[in-house]
């Protein structure tokens, strides 16, 4: 399962109120082997409590993806 099921899956945890333990706590019982660390769980919990309901990845600063070198120009 890929980081943006996951998400989901946490989001939906939050809105049926359970708390980051017991979230943690269903997804490992479910995923085992790919469930997401309990600080991955509590990072989206606040993005959530702050109103941030999206689940896709965010605006990053620092080096573009596509880097402009002699050989691209």
């Amino acid at each position: 399962m890929d980081k943006k099921e996951f998400r989901v899956l946490i989001k939906y945890c939050f809105l049926k109120g359970k708390n980051t333990v017991e979230a943690k706590t269903w997804l490992d019982a479910e995923f085992s082997d790919t469930a997401p660390r309990k600080s991955t769980i509590k990072d989206w919990y606040a993005k959530f409590r702050r109103d941030e309901m999206s689940t896709e990845d965010g605006e990053r600063s620092g080096c573009p993806k596509e880097v402009a070198a002699d050989d691209n120009i």
